[in-house]
């Protein structure tokens, strides 16, 4: 193990893959973090799994020795609380992500796909995917499930961009989640007078008025659920279409296969493949802990690297930096793992599907309009992906009467 204590997050060589350097100390090593503080990485997936699961590494960012990326104020949701307060709050909100319900909305979803990319394929031959299809689509989803109006959808998805960028501006971050904050607030006021058939007007019904949560806990909550529910696969959708359109023998066996079992298996496969949040999960142990030999001391912060867990060797059959959709890659970490593995897992997984399934069927001659290394990939930003992509396709002939 090398002396030095490496900066984390560490740069990327290549946009599809996580920076090798995570692993080069083993699966537990030191590293120096944003602050200039230093905490223990864990890139084993084992380890990972392991620390996931352990209730001595705490979520919360108030705790001292927290490997906070920035000093700045946050907003606290149930994803940074500790049981049983975490489990508390989330019991709240899982009857609107179980899998039945999230089943129940695939001919919504559907329909908003069909919409989308009726408008998209009425262009001339071009279009920006991300625009034009995979920030709607899940933005769109996500406000019929809260109750945000989409018509401000410019609004919230720059507050969003703003707070998850980790190049901006502390001031500007705050600023950003405030506004936010007060613009739910404001709609969660509104429900308390007329509650809707919607995910605010239930917790207002169920919380709010029994007295169980005040209306600014509820205004934070939906905060979370707003931006996940929208950044997280919007960028899966535009980076998974960019590595499908990579590897076009894969692309080509999606296109060709009536099998619902094989879009399945490469949803899993680009979320493992991909990993987009890619800056760590982060915890403070709150008592002494073992990790793969390695004492961590209470008080020392914790960062579980989900995307070097999924490219283990020891984890997955075959070579785990390639892509191939037919790998058994269910059991990746892209969601997390244990008691926070991601609420709208369920969600997520349908939305790709449908919105892979959509794109490599319905799009003739879809293929990307800019070269590799002039993309502009989302490095600074705690959720991975691209800003935009340029994309072309074949558009109906129209014969002359």
């Amino acid at each position: 193990m090398s002396d030095v204590i490496p900066d984390y997050p560490m740069t990327r060589t290549c946009p599809f893959d996580p920076p090798a350097e995570q692993t080069e100390n083993g699966p537990v090593s030191k590293v120096r973090i944003e602050t200039g503080a230093t905490a223990w990485l864990v890139t084993g997936y084992d380890e990972q799994r392991e620390a996931l699961v352990d209730p001595r590494l705490s979520s919360d960012f108030r705790r001292p020795g927290y490997p906070a990326r920035v000093l700045a104020r946050r907003t606290r949701s149930f994803i940074s609380m500790d049981n049983p307060e975490h489990q508390q709050q989330r019991r709240m909100l899982i009857k609107h992500f179980t899998v039945k319900r999230i089943a129940s909305m695939r001919p919504a979803i559907e329909g908003l796909v069909d919409t989308l990319l009726e408008q998209m394929l009425t262009k001339d031959g071009h279009a920006d995917l991300v625009a034009d299809f995979a920030l709607p689509l899940p933005s769109l989803v996500i406000c019929d499930l809260l109750g945000v109006p989409y018509a401000d959808h410019d609004f919230f998805q720059r507050c969003s961009s703003v707070q998850l960028t980790l190049s901006a501006p502390i001031a500007e971050r705050e600023a950003a989640r405030d506004d936010l904050a007060d613009y739910l607030r404001d709609l969660v006021d509104k429900a308390v007078q007329n509650p809707g058939d919607d995910l605010i007007g239930d917790l207002v019904v169920n919380q709010v008025r029994p007295g169980h949560l005040t209306t600014a806990e509820v205004a934070d909550m939906c905060s979370l659920l707003l931006i996940a529910g929208h950044e997280t696969t919007a960028n899966m959708i535009a980076l998974g279409t960019l590595a499908l359109l990579r590897h076009p023998d894969q692309l080509a066996e999606l296109r060709a296969s009536d099998d619902p079992a094989l879009m399945t298996s490469a949803v899993e496969e680009l979320l493992r493949y991909l990993t987009i949040v890619h800056q760590g999960l982060r915890r403070v142990a709150t008592d002494d802990i073992e990790i793969a030999g390695t004492t961590i001391a209470a008080g020392e912060g914790v960062i579980i690297s989900a995307d070097a867990g999924n490219r283990a060797e020891d984890a997955f059959d075959g070579d785990p930096d390639t892509l191939d959709i037919h790998r058994a890659a269910r059991h990746h970490v892209a969601f997390g793992f244990g008691v926070h593995q991601c609420l709208g897992q369920a969600l997520a997984r349908l939305e790709l599907e449908i919105a892979y399934r959509a794109l490599v069927t319905r799009v003739p001659g879809l293929a990307v309009a800019a070269e590799l290394d002039d993309i502009d990939f989302k490095d600074d930003m705690f959720v991975y992906g691209v800003r935009s992509l340029p994309i072309t396709f074949d558009t109906p002939t129209v014969e002359a009467s």
